[in-house]
C-alpha cells in the first residue's frame, strides 16, 4: 500500500468527484468520550493532503458544536471539499434524553440557516434529512428541500436511514444524491430494499460506521466495561453483556485475513464496505470516523485492498449471526420501516 492519494468517484448523478472514503466528523466534539481539538484539527489535514474530500456533519453533533468546530477548516478549503450535513434530529439544551425528528418544511428552512451561519458558509454542498418522520409527507420534506437547492443554499440533496420505496418516492420529487444508512460486516439491513433502488436510481450509498462504532477494529469488546462515561456506545445493545461476546467471537475471521494481508481489522472492514461497489454496481464511498492523524492514514489505505472472492464468502455470514439491534430504539430506522 503506497501514501498516495485515493482514488475518486462521482457523487451522484452529475455531481462533484469526490475521494473514494470520506470523513464523518461526528466523534470531533461528542458521543465517543472526551476529544482532543487539536488533534482532530491535525487529522481534518492529513485527511484532505490522503485525497479525503468529503466530510460529514450535523447540526445534531454537539448541538451544533460540530459544524461550528469545523467552520475554520471549510473556509480554509472551502474550494477543495465537499461539505455534507444534515437535518431532522432534534434535541433541546435543558433536556439531554430528548431526541424528535422534524421533517416539516418550516423546521427544514430554519435548520438551513442555522447550518449555513455555523459552518460560516454560503452553500451546502450536499444537505441530508437524517432521519424520517413518517407523519409528514415525503413530498413535503423533500419539496422544501428542493426549494433550497433553486434557492442556492444547497448544491445536492441527500437522505439517511430510508426504505427502497421511501427513496424512489423522494427521488421523483427531487433527484436524491446519496443515501447514508449504516453499512457494515455487522449491519447489512440496507441491503433489503433501499441499494436495489440506489442501483437504479443512479444514488451514491454513503455508509456511515463502517467499522461498527469501532467494534469490528477490535478496539473494545465490552463498552460497559472498556468505555469511557459519556461514550454513547455503553448503551448500544450489540456491544455489552452476553450480546458483546457473541459478537467478539464473529471477529475471528476478520482477523485471520488480515492477518493474510499483513493490515488491521479495520482495513479488512472497510475494504468489505468498499467492495460492495462492485458486488451491487453501485457508487460506494463510506465515512469511517476518527479524530487521530494515524488511524485516518490507516483507514484511506484499505482503498487499495482487495479482499479475494473466497475471503469475501468467509465474511458473508457475520451480519446474520449478530447479536443485539443497532440501536436501544429502532423506530426511527429504516428497518422499521421495511
Amino acid at each position: 500500500m503506497t501514501d498516495d492519494k485515493i482514488t475518486t468517484v462521482e457523487l451522484g448523478d452529475g455531481g462533484p468527484q469526490v475521494g473514494v472514503q470520506g470523513l464523518g466528523c461526528m466523534g470531533m466534539s461528542e458521543f465517543y468520550g472526551d476529544t482532543d481539538e487539536l488533534s482532530a484539527r491535525e487529522t481534518l489535514e492529513t485527511a484532505l493532503a490522503a485525497g479525503v474530500t468529503l466530510f460529514d456533519t450535523a447540526d445534531v453533533y454537539g448541538l451544533g458544536a460540530n459544524e461550528t468546530f469545523l467552520a475554520p477548516f471549510v473556509g480554509a478549503h472551502r474550494d477543495e471539499i465537499t461539505l455534507a450535513t444534515k437535518f431532522a434530529i432534534e434535541r433541546k439544551d435543558d433536556d439531554p434524553h430528548y431526541r424528535g425528528v422534524r421533517n416539516d418544511p418550516a423546521y427544514i428552512r430554519k435548520a438551513v440557516e442555522d447550518s449555513l451561519r455555523r459552518l460560516d458558509t454560503d452553500v451546502i454542498d450536499l444537505y441530508y434529512m437524517h432521519r424520517r418522520d413518517p407523519a409528514v409527507p415525503l413530498a413535503e420534506s423533500v419539496g422544501a428541500m428542493a426549494e433550497l437547492v433553486q434557492q442556492g443554499k444547497v448544491k445536492q440533496l441527500g437522505l439517511s436511514e430510508v426504505t427502497g420505496a421511501e427513496l424512489r418516492e423522494a427521488h421523483a420529487v427531487h433527484p436524491i444524491a446519496a443515501l447514508q444508512s449504516e453499512w457494515s460486516l455487522f449491519s447489512r439491513d440496507v441491503e433489503r430494499s433501499a441499494v436495489p433502488a440506489a442501483v437504479e436510481l443512479g444514488v451514491t450509498l454513503v455508509p456511515y460506521s463502517p467499522l461498527g462504532r469501532g467494534f469490528l477494529t477490535g478496539a473494545f469488546t465490552d463498552a460497559a466495561k472498556e468505555l469511557s462515561q459519556g461514550d454513547f456506545r455503553q448503551y448500544q445493545p450489540r456491544f455489552t453483556g452476553d450480546n458483546a461476546k457473541t459478537n467478539a467471537a464473529l471477529l475471528e475471521p476478520v482477523h485471520k485475513i488480515a492477518a493474510v494481508h499483513g493490515a488491521s481489522a479495520a482495513q479488512v472492514a472497510l475494504a468489505w464496505v468498499q467492495q460492495r461497489a462492485q458486488v451491487h454496481g453501485l457508487t460506494v464511498v463510506p465515512i469511517p470516523g476518527t479524530r487521530k492523524s494515524s488511524r485516518l492514514l490507516e483507514n484511506v489505505a484499505a482503498t487499495r485492498l482487495v479482499l479475494t472472492d473466497e475471503e469475501l464468502a468467509r465474511l458473508e455470514p457475520i451480519a446474520g449471526l449478530v447479536a443485539g439491534d443497532r440501536y436501544p430504539d429502532m423506530s426511527s430506522t429504516s428497518a422499521a420501516r421495511e
